[in-house]
């Protein structure tokens, strides 16, 4: 540090997709409709589950809390997104910023244990169907929901304070469209080992944590549909599980490739790729997930369209 000019940083511009004036416009109506199918998506979902009988088990009082953690996550995100894009660059004060990690790292957090009382959840309903009810209760979902907010506070708590306790020096420019962990570590000055190892720990702790609770769950569910004597046995239980497989591929392989690997050899364009894949694309394709290959969601969405459609046919009557 000694003999070098070093001006500490107290403002942030966000410069992502600037250096292609020619595409701002083009993308910024691309995550647009990406966001407007996230809102309705997600909460169209809640309000699906929220006001058909047949959805209020364990599992769709999950789904409703993941879609709630999808669109805050979402939210945090993609609108600032949508600032660079229409403005061509974007300031961001130092508590803002400090903010908006906050809040990007606990509705993140929130996710990945939500996915993970998921898993656990289509365990108990696979291996354990007699004692389902007894164990999934209202007041063991409520503590289920609540840890895992709870886990995400602690979490984003521990890791924007270690993050916003390091020196920050240079140029202002994040070549990225909100304030993630690694583009602000690549603006760090000084000592920040301490820190950086905290921060490290704990994403080390939350992905890998969650990983391992849905693997076990997964192989035990695997052990108990092995033992399922017929074929179609086999593939209709397997198919309560294959829409909560997918959304956990989709979203651990990106945190792994974006926060469980080396700095070295990583470049600004790549991460943004992936970051714009789970925090915008992700979110909007849960719900669609969790739907398409669903029949009772679809047949929950069949029966408020007929109820819909009578309303409106007594209403022309009258």
């Amino acid at each position: 540090m000694a003999g070098k000019n070093l001006t500490l940083v107290t403002e942030f511009l966000l410069v992502a997709f600037t250096d292609c004036p020619e595409r701002a416009r083009p993308l910024f109506l691309l995550f647009l409709f990406i966001y407007v199918v996230t809102l309705s998506g997600n909460l169209g979902m809640i309000v699906l589950i929220r006001v058909d009988r047949r959805l209020h088990t364990p599992m769709y009082f999950l789904l409703s809390h993941l879609s709630l953690v999808d669109t805050c996550f979402s939210s945090v995100t993609v609108p600032q997104l949508l600032a660079v894009l229409l403005e061509r660059g974007a300031a961001l004060a130092y508590t803002r910023c400090a903010a908006q990690f906050f809040l990007f790292t606990l509705f993140g957090s929130a996710d990945c244990y939500l996915l993970a009382l998921m898993a656990y959840d289509r365990c108990v309903a696979v291996c354990r169907p007699l004692l389902y009810v007894t164990v999934m209760t209202q007041k063991t979902r409520w503590a289920f929901v609540g840890g895992a907010y709870g886990a995400g506070l602690f979490s984003a708590t521990v890791r924007t304070v270690s993050a916003f306790t390091l020196s920050f020096c240079g140029t202002n420019e994040i070549d990225f469209m909100f304030c993630d962990l690694p583009p602000l570590l690549k603006m760090t000055c000084g000592d920040s080992y301490t820190q950086e190892v905290v921060i490290i720990v704990f994403a080390v702790f939350v992905i890998p944590a969650c990983l391992v609770m849905i693997l076990v769950s997964y192989l035990l569910i695997i052990v108990a549909i092995v033992k399922i004597p017929s074929a179609g046995g086999r593939a209709k239980t397997f198919s309560t599980c294959a829409s909560h497989l997918t959304s956990v591929s989709l979203f651990f392989g990106t945190l792994i490739f974006m926060y469980l690997r080396g700095n070295s050899g990583r470049s600004s364009k790549e991460d943004r790729v992936v970051s714009v894949f789970y925090t915008a694309v992700i979110p909007m394709l849960n719900p669609f997930i969790y739907s398409l290959r669903n029949k009772e969601v679809k047949e929950a969405v069949r029966r408020i369209l007929n109820r819909a459609r009578s309303s409106s046919s007594n209403l022309g009557k009258s």
